[in-house]
């Protein structure tokens, strides 16, 4: 592979402790990234704000501003994990696609794709920028703008299951699934709306648990252990 784009689990990030970060888990993610950049990989990062909010959970307060709670907590967590990377010794850049002064410069496509092909990992933070899309949306859609070959899906579970895991604990886990299957059984890998523009932008997905040993390094010689989404 020579360009992916790697989603994280906002929960994944936070360990055991299950809010904020656990720099533990961090620093080993950097280390596995930085193995496969070395190796002449380019990697963009869309990272989850479910370590600190969940903005659908919440029946209080309106819906675009809850989602714009939840834009920020992905910068938050861009900006720290950007700088984990750092302290192991890589070059990062974050960019959103609204200001946020000096902590990120603005998206632009031909600035992204110029920073990857330097070699510095490129973290999309603020999701789409818009309320109503999720973070699954702006994976697929900052994946498809950078022409990225796949789609790396780091989560709290191992793979794609035929139901939550959590709930049934005779779950059938697939070792490889089409989009269409997953759309079709509403399976919920990543939402409807980012589950079609896979399949519209032939875009598959390497599904697999962030807590594995070194499973982002497996993730791309693909000897992982998690669910190849196939278009």
């Amino acid at each position: 592979m020579k360009r992916v784009l790697l989603k994280l689990s906002g929960e994944a990030l936070a360990g055991d402790k299950k809010m904020g970060f656990d720099e533990e888990t961090c620093i080993k993610v950097a280390n596995q990234v930085k193995e496969i950049v070395k190796a002449g990989v380019e990697v963009g990062i869309v990272i989850g704000g479910g370590n600190f909010w969940r903005g659908r959970q919440n029946n209080t307060i309106d819906r675009t501003k809850a989602d714009q709670i939840g834009m920020l907590a992905t910068v938050m967590n861009c900006i720290y994990v950007s700088e984990i990377f750092r302290y192991v010794g890589m070059d990062t850049l974050v960019m959103t696609q609204f200001a946020c002064g000096d902590c990120s410069v603005m998206f632009s496509k031909d600035e992204a794709t110029a920073a990857l092909s330097q070699g510095k990992v490129v973290f999309f933070a603020g999701g789409t920028g818009h309320p109503y899309f999720s973070t699954d949306t702006a994976t697929v859609l900052r994946a498809v703008e950078i022409e990225a070959e796949c789609i790396l899906l780091a989560k709290s579970i191992d793979g794609v299951y035929d139901s939550d895991p959590a709930v049934n604990p005779n779950a059938k886990r697939y070792d490889s699934i089409t989009i269409r299957e997953v759309i079709d059984n509403r399976l919920g890998v990543v939402d409807l709306t980012a589950s079609i523009m896979c399949l519209e932008n032939k875009m598959p997905m390497y599904v697999f648990a962030l807590n594995e040993e070194s499973s982002i390094s497996k993730a791309i010689s693909g000897k992982f252990n998690g669910t190849v989404v196939s278009v």
